[in-house]
């Protein structure tokens, strides 16, 4: 008998395939609802075939990470719903924000002191 050698790779658990898969689809369904409009929206917004963007849509395969970053870019409910399966708080994101924009505020204010005098 060999022996086994090598890394051992674990599957990525089929049920949060799945959850994922909808939560996606829900966001879309939500934002743009399930016309053939719908579709040609997302083709639009990932240069997807309308096969993949319906299939997108119905929950029936998963998007893969270039496309789920144009939807995300495009699409507040998808951006929330990946937040959401990353569970990632968005406060936390809105708090990050929020630090960055007085940095800057207060860089701004150093910079003016300085050219005024």
């Amino acid at each position: 008998m060999v022996q086994m050698k090598g890394t051992i790779v674990h599957h990525t658990g089929t049920r949060f395939r799945s959850r994922f898969t909808n939560e996606i689809a829900a966001a879309l369904k939500l934002e743009l609802g399930q016309s053939a409009r719908s579709a040609k929206t997302i083709m639009g917004w990932t240069g997807s075939s309308e096969r993949a963007a319906k299939y997108w849509l119905a929950g029936t395969r998963t998007i893969s990470g270039p496309q789920l970053v144009l939807l995300a870019k495009n699409s507040d409910a998808v951006f929330q719903a990946f937040l959401t399966l990353a569970k990632r708080d968005v406060s936390g994101v809105s708090l990050e924000i929020d630090a960055a924009e007085t940095a800057l505020n207060r860089a701004i204010a150093i910079l003016r002191a300085v050219r005024d005098r």
